[in-house]
């Protein structure tokens, strides 16, 4: 069996990620956000370290797609949503940040924002905007532990 690939440049593939880590299968693993845009903010990526979605198997695409599914729906019980935005950003070009393939899943509520789709012009502008920059404000230790103890429960 060949070893996982790893980044040590990577911060999805530091060891820090697992205080973040609120469900996993053997390939996967799904993390609250940091710097949510919105609660609920997560990220869903493989364990090994690969940058695009086509690095994927199809195998590993359809259980990537299903824990996903999951996460979705532990999502949805612990902030009580039926709504949600599921995005990938492919490259640097559509503003992928960090060069770890993830999606970003986000729990929606009516009324969350003024518009359902004012996070689509968001992304357009996510160079000078908030989404996905040191400028967004981060949550405190404490916070990301009480949410990730909580999100742990429902995967359960």
């Amino acid at each position: 069996m060949l070893e996982k690939s790893y980044d040590i440049k990577c911060p999805f593939c530091k060891q820090e990620i697992k205080d973040l880590v609120f469900y996993e299968s053997e390939k996967f693993i799904a993390a609250y956000n940091i710097a949510p845009i919105l609660p609920g903010h997560s990220l869903v990526m493989p364990k090994e370290h690969m940058i695009s979605i086509f690095d994927l198997s199809d195998e590993e695409l359809f259980e990537f797609v299903k824990f996903s599914r999951t996460v979705i729906k532990i999502l949805s019980k612990a902030f009580n949503t039926e709504g949600f935005n599921w995005t990938l950003q492919e490259s640097e070009e559509a503003g992928q940040t960090i060069a770890h393939m993830h999606i970003h899943i986000i729990p929606r509520k009516k009324e969350d924002l003024a518009h359902p789709g004012d996070w689509y012009p968001k992304l357009k502008h996510n160079v000078d905007d908030i989404i996905d920059s040191d400028k967004r404000m981060k949550l405190k230790a404490d916070e990301i532990r009480s949410i990730v103890g909580k999100l742990r429960s429902f995967s359960k």
